[in-house]
């Protein structure tokens, strides 16, 4: 049904989209007239037609004066499938409001990338480093910029009153940093210059990833002594003062100390003067450091290799790499910088150089599997697959995926299939060190388990590294990896093989029926089947195992996971009317980096002749209906949330880029509401026994809060701020409707986030730097006190007044 429009009208607005360094538009206009005001006519916007692509929501109101908050909201969006298009059409309001944001001084060029217009008398946009011709220096300056963007969030800092510089003081190494401030995001995702010491000469050198993680480890004692947070350990970091130090107001930080403070002198000191804390080291923050600098080495050498691609790209001479043909595994590859929030987001210790580029996905990584033959008196496995209504046994399908090479290798073993022997797959990396635990020695030994090498076809490694992918195969295979990857060593816990077949087995008694009724375009990538080597007590031994996940995408579905599109990557530029690269070229120096989220923008405005900000608003509201929205049902209808971060959700694009549908990936990632027990186990009987996934109200709602609030949502406006793509404040606005039709109304769900992110001044956060510092593994221990956590401002929150 379409929503009857009242004649259209002209509404007047003023532009307080961000420029390109983040800062207001200059008041340079006629005397009397508004900073870069901005008449938009909604009847002039381009209709939706049906079965086409348009306008599905728009947002209301204006902003106030300089300092006030948009009071801008957005009406309901409609959502799309591949068949049928949306209807619905926004209040004039909402299409004014869409316009005004979309009337940017900012235009896309023929590869559909963003550039300035030139008649706007705004400031240049900075220079970024991430484009910088050395690799090394490039990856440098992201190593930086998540540094302080962690910084930044787990101290809450802001910058200096011109908005320009942030002002960050060291007091346990009795120094201040001086750091460009190119944007400021509301949710967090600054564009940041190199910090530099306040008291440097001009020519000294900007300060160097590693060198800033050695300092900020060595201020995160600045508040140990303030006394243990709620559940938790001593609260660090409170809001800063003017000077950028961390105040000690009421927080609930927790935090692991490095530096505490001993109690300050105070003989002979004056009140001009107070004598400066003794400092006593309480940890070791030397681990952070080399993480650091193994992530910024891996990053220099994806860069590398990525635009080396770019330009071998040009030549028609040189094929194509496999992953040129299959869209999900061309997503699963792209994400090069990795988690903006997080200090050593590439960070692979332990692997060489050549084991690197094998099994990296970011350097297109492939390798054969090593596989293991087991004796039944040592095999655990489980499996819901199902194939024509019977069940398909774990060991079966793994021997299908192994192919005639492993079968032939266990026949010459003496461990045939057929005698009870199952083949088990294990990553390359993770097989040799498994040769030297004692125990799997032990096993070669007995002859319960048997090498067999590495044998078979290639796979490719997925965005976590550990998943494998095969185009064309039913499955993807979830391996052990004991490499600490971001917060974790990733080997496969028990508990999480039963949680994967027991989530399938809940979905497919009712609750999947009743999910897509709701949201036929949603659905999770389902787990549902495992096999594992046991020790003669029958106890898992780790490192043993796989995941058998089930492969719903064809090589033509365009699906990819949230981070990957939202991360810059090094793409071709626009070559000059005709130039042709010759063979053996060398790539171009500073290939431009711009995320998939910028090229679709760019495309759908180009194709559309809409503006770039109306064209990302519409996204952004269709992403909710289509994959927001999904996730909240879940939690309200069966009490499950998910932690549904930007690495396990993945958008279905339609052939224009739009969102269409979602899925949410991860064994790992279930929360049963406690409070939801008794539902549940009606659904599924003895449903949490062996997967322990009941977890109190209290740590689910702080959980999903941080995983689908900040990461994902905020986390997805700030990359279309950042990027320049749309103005923070109007998504911000937009999400708060959605937010208020999920809680109340007609349209509510039962699932309590909407209030709590609408209605709650603070959020609880995880805090990837601190969690580093404490050298926590997020797979071991209590899902409570896996990582730490710190209270940050809730940007979606409006008082009320």
């Amino acid at each position: 049904m379409t929503t009857k429009l009242p004649p259209p009208h002209k509404e007047t607005l003023v532009n307080r989209t961000p420029t390109p360094d983040g800062h207001p538009h200059p008041a340079d206009r006629a005397p009397g007239a508004a900073p870069c005001s901005l008449t938009a006519d909604p009847g002039a916007l381009p209709r939706q037609k049906s079965g086409q692509a348009g306008a599905a929501a728009g947002v209301t109101g204006a902003t106030g004066a300089t300092g006030g908050a948009a009071a801008t909201t957005p009406t309901g969006a409609a959502t799309a499938t591949a068949s049928t298009a949306p209807t619905a059409v926004a209040a004039p309001s909402a299409a004014a409001a869409a316009a005004a944001v979309a009337e940017r001084p900012w235009s896309v060029d023929e590869a559909g990338r963003p550039v300035q217009a030139p008649q706007q008398t705004e400031p240049a946009a900075f220079a970024d480093e991430l484009e910088h011709p050395d690799p090394a220096a490039a990856a440098n300056a992201a190593g930086v910029e998540n540094l302080l963007r962690c910084w930044i969030r787990e101290r809450d800092l802001t910058p200096d009153p011109s908005g320009r510089v942030l002002r960050i003081a060291l007091p346990a190494s009795g120094l201040t940093l001086l750091v460009p401030v190119h944007y400021w995001s509301p949710t967090g995702w600054h564009r940041l210059g190199a910090p530099a010491f306040a008291t440097a000469p001009t020519a000294a050198p900007p300060l160097d990833a590693v060198t800033l993680a050695a300092l900020l480890s060595r201020e995160t004692g600045t508040e140990a002594e303030q006394g243990p947070a709620e559940g938790g350990t001593p609260a660090s970091g409170g809001a800063p003062d003017a000077s950028g130090t961390p105040s000690t107001r009421g927080t609930t930080r927790t935090s692991g100390a490095l530096l505490a403070p001993l109690a300050p002198s105070t003989s002979g000191a004056d009140d001009r003067a107070p004598s400066a804390p003794a400092w006593r080291p309480v940890g070791d923050g030397s681990d952070l450091v080399g993480r650091v600098a193994d992530s910024v080495r891996r990053t220099a050498e994806f860069l590398s290799v990525r635009r080396r691609a770019v330009s071998a790209a040009r030549t028609p001479e040189i094929p194509a790499h496999p992953d040129a043909a299959d869209l999900f595994l061309r997503a699963e590859q792209s994400l090069v910088l990795g988690h903006p929030l997080h200090p050593t987001p590439k960070s692979r210790e332990g692997l060489s150089e050549a084991e690197a580029a094998r099994y990296s996905p970011e350097a297109h990584g492939s390798f054969a599997l090593h596989w293991m033959a087991v004796a039944p008196s040592a095999l655990a496995a489980d499996s819901a697959w199902t194939e024509r209504g019977r069940t398909v046994p774990a060991e079966q399908l793994l021997t299908r995926l192994a192919g005639p090479a492993a079968k032939r290798a266990a026949s010459a073993h003496a461990a045939e299939p057929a005698d009870g022997y199952a083949l088990l797959p294990l990553h390359p990396w993770q097989a040799g060190e498994l040769a030297h635990r004692p125990e799997v020695a032990e096993l070669l030994e007995r002859g319960l388990i048997k090498d067999l090498g590495p044998l078979g076809d290639s796979w490719y490694p997925t965005s976590s590294v550990r998943t494998v992918y095969q185009p064309g195969a039913p499955a993807m295979l979830k391996l052990s990896l004991g490499l600490r990857i971001t917060n974790s060593r990733r080997e496969n816990l028990h508990k999480e093989l039963h949680r994967g077949v027991e989530v399938h087995r809940l979905l497919r008694a009712g609750l999947a029926a009743e999910w897509q009724a709701a949201h036929p375009g949603f659905d999770i990538v389902r787990d549902p089947a495992w096999l594992a080597v046991v020790d003669a007590d029958g106890a898992p031994v780790p490192g043993l195992d796989t995941v058998v996940r089930n492969n719903p995408f064809a090589p033509g579905d365009d699906v990819t996971c949230i981070a990957a599109l939202v991360s810059p990557r090094p793409v071709r530029a626009a070559d000059p009317p005709g130039r042709r690269t010759a063979p053996g070229a060398a790539p171009d120096a500073g290939a431009p980096m711009r995320s998939r989220l910028a090229e679709l923008v760019g495309a759908l405005a180009a194709r559309t002749g809409r503006p770039r900000g109306a064209v990302a608003a519409e996204w952004f509201l269709r992403y909710l209906e289509q994959v927001v929205r999904p996730v909240l049902w879940l939690d309200g209808a069966a009490g499950i949330a998910l932690e549904a971060h930007q690495q396990n959700t993945l958008v279905v694009l339609d052939p224009d880029g739009w969102p269409v549908g979602g899925r949410y990936r991860d064994n790992q990632g279930y929360y049963f509401r406690e409070s939801r027990r008794t539902e549940l186990s009606t659904r599924l009987p003895g449903i949490g026994v062996h997967s322990d996934t009941f977890v109190s109200d209290t740590v689910t709602d702080e959980r999903f809060a941080y995983y689908l609030g900040i990461n994902n949502v905020l986390g997805l406006i700030g990359a279309f701020g950042s990027q320049q793509l749309a103005d923070e404040r109007l998504l911000l606005a937009a999400f708060r409707r959605f937010l208020g039709e999920c809680a109340t109304g007609p349209a509510a769900l039962r699932s309590p986030l909407p209030a709590q992110l609408l209605e709650t001044p603070v959020l609880r956060c995880k805090a990837n730097l601190l969690t580093r510092l404490h050298g926590l593994d997020e797979l071991v221990g209590p899902v409570d006190t896996q990582s730490v956590y710190v209270t940050i401002a809730n940007p979606l929150h409006s008082p009320r007044t």
